[in-house]
């Protein structure tokens, strides 16, 4: 297990590496959201729609939420300022469409990364390259005492 007060940005480390050392988390994990490119630039996962649907057979609009925050906190943290920890304030979803089987998959990319700040914003498209959910994430730099 990684010690949590160690400072995760301005490391040198390559986004592979941070994440085998960081893992997803249990219920990143429960959801099977496996990371498939981890940058700077971007952090990019899949997750199944089998065994994350609401009653309707459709994925759970919650689940979008989970594979966005998951990206999100991940890369914010990645990139936090040395001596902080990326803590969510804020989370927010628009769906757009609806999966129902296979894979879908969440891009996120940085809209701004400020000192105190950063803000994700993850697109989720299904199988077919059609976009199911907007997710965007406010993450607060909290510094390490």
């Amino acid at each position: 297990m990684t010690d949590p007060t160690l400072p995760f940005a301005g490391s040198s480390a390559p986004g592979p590496d941070y994440i085998r050392q960081r893992g997803l988390g249990a219920l990143a994990g429960r959801m099977g959201i496996e990371m498939t490119e981890f940058t700077r630039e971007r952090a990019v996962a899949t997750m199944p729609v089998e065994g994350n649907t609401q009653p309707l057979m459709l994925l759970h609009g919650g689940a979008y939420v989970v594979l966005g925050e998951t990206l999100g906190s991940m890369h914010a943290n990645f990139l936090a300022p040395e001596g902080r920890v990326a803590v969510g304030v804020d989370v927010n979803a628009t769906h757009t469409g609806s999966a129902t089987s296979g894979l879908v998959t969440g891009v996120c990319t940085p809209i701004k990364l400020g000192r105190s700040l950063a803000v994700h914003e993850i697109v989720i498209s299904d199988e077919r390259g059609s976009r199911c959910s907007t997710v965007r994430i406010t993450n607060f730099y909290k510094r390490i005492a």
